[in-house]
């Protein structure tokens, strides 16, 4: 069993959770187990084609899953597994570093 982190932005369709335990071998049988406890989080995740949508990031104990075998990465128990969503900035703001 691992933890899985849920980002604030996806709490409501997670029953409020900040954190999830969920089950599986790899990164995408937990994120299976995760989508088919709360279904209405896989819209949120998934494209129409079943793909992780591109700003959907996935880290397994601090390591991004697209530096190691994305969703076939294997996972142990206690491994923590983190979904940070991208963040993006709106038309014509540029960041100013002091």
């Amino acid at each position: 069993m691992i933890t899985l982190r849920i980002p604030t932005p996806l709490r409501p369709y997670a029953g409020g959770a900040n954190e999830i335990q969920v089950n599986g071998e790899t990164v995408g049988a937990a994120l299976e187990e995760l989508t088919n406890t709360y279904p209405t989080l896989r819209k949120h995740l998934y494209n129409e084609y079943g793909e992780l949508r591109t700003f959907v990031n996935l880290y397994l104990n601090d390591e991004d899953i697209r530096q190691l075998q994305g969703t076939a990465t294997r996972i142990k128990p206690g491994d923590r597994l983190m979904i940070i969503p991208s963040i993006a900035g709106g038309k014509g703001q540029v960041a100013q570093w002091k």
